[in-house]
């Protein structure tokens, strides 16, 4: 048997065996609590904005200062980590973050004035961190700007203990520009996923977690339960905003080897999981339906409709069905 149908096989267990723990978690939710009340504050209200696009060309720096201040992000006089998706690379397909929007917000957050603005990201297919970022034309799209890119997968660490219990980890080796960030602002992809359904800004947070510590890809994390994992990750990391890159996005097998998809959208939030849930309708699911986003808004932020605030374009309006493997149909909303 080949590594990748171990771990293809693997996965498959592990994100079923996710999904029937997060069943039956909603089944105790009287007898069983994975999460600490105490340090989790129960959601609030949730703002996010919807903005068109529909390409990479036009002025997103722009584009995306307004959509920062239209969600009231602070970014003044801070320490301001993006991670965008970097997962891996490959010519045909379109799996990354866009170099020109991951740019674009560098910029638009210095005018905001923070007070520094580091990208990092922990690809986690690619060892070869070097090459992601030089073939993805992230490198060059950084250089434009003077920004400067932390390797997530090799810097420093600090371990954290873990205030959720999805996973049996107990703790996290975090890398130290995660944890000494004052703003962390996941980017990642609007794409599906062959093993959670959909990667939106909760799951981008495995690439804050180092694979010489975890392994590639982040087998660790996949080994304690895909869907687990995400939430525990998440919950340790708690991203202050997030930028969903919905101009094109990747439907069908993703979340490396699906076929683009021309959304048209970005999508910004002051509350990940609030943020995930507008992204997934926009693709045409039912975020109820999708177990670690379902799971994660009953603590880590707001998963009820009414209570978001919709700025900007009505996501109903901009929605397009995204193509999904067969296992996942039943996410969709009709």
């Amino acid at each position: 048997m080949s590594r990748r149908t171990f771990l293809v096989r693997a996965g498959e267990v592990g994100a079923g065996a996710g999904a029937l723990m997060l069943a039956g978690m909603s089944r105790n939710r009287r007898t069983y609590n994975p999460w600490d009340p105490s340090y989790y504050a129960p959601p609030k209200h949730a703002n996010v904005a919807v903005a068109k696009s529909a390409n990479y060309d036009g002025d997103l720096e722009s584009l995306v200062r307004e959509g920062l201040t239209t969600i009231g992000a602070d970014v003044k006089g801070k320490r301001v980590l993006l991670k965008p998706n970097m997962v891996e690379y490959d010519a045909g397909t379109v799996i990354n973050t866009d170099p020109r929007l991951v740019a674009a917000t560098v910029l638009a957050v210095r005018r905001l004035g923070a007070l520094d603005v580091t990208v990092g990201d922990g690809p986690g297919h690619r060892r070869d961190t070097d090459f992601v970022l030089a073939a993805s034309g992230l490198e060059s799209a950084l250089a434009a700007t003077d920004a400067k890119f932390v390797d997530l997968n090799t810097a420093p660490v600090r371990l954290v203990g873990l205030h959720t219990a999805y996973t049996n980890l107990g703790v996290l080796w975090l890398p130290e520009p995660v944890v000494s960030a004052d703003v962390i602002i996941s980017m990642p992809k609007l794409k599906t996923h062959h093993w959670a359904g959909v990667t939106l800004s909760l799951k981008n947070l495995f690439g804050c977690v180092p694979g010489r510590v975890y392994g590639w890809p982040k087998n660790v994390l996949h080994w304690a339960g895909l869907n687990e994992a995400i939430i525990d990750v998440a919950a340790a990391v708690r991203p202050h905003y997030a930028i969903v890159d919905g101009i094109v996005g990747m439907e069908g097998n993703g979340p490396i080897q699906g076929t683009a998809k021309a959304s048209g959208v970005l999508v910004f939030g002051d509350d990940p999981v609030a943020t995930d849930t507008v992204a997934a309708r926009i693709m045409g699911f039912n975020p109820e339906r999708i177990g670690y986003l379902a799971e994660a808004a009953r603590f880590l932020g707001e998963g009820h409709w009414d209570r978001i605030d919709h700025r900007g374009e009505d996501p109903e309006r901009v929605a397009s069905d995204f193509a999904v493997l067969p296992q996942f149909q039943s996410l969709r909303l009709t």
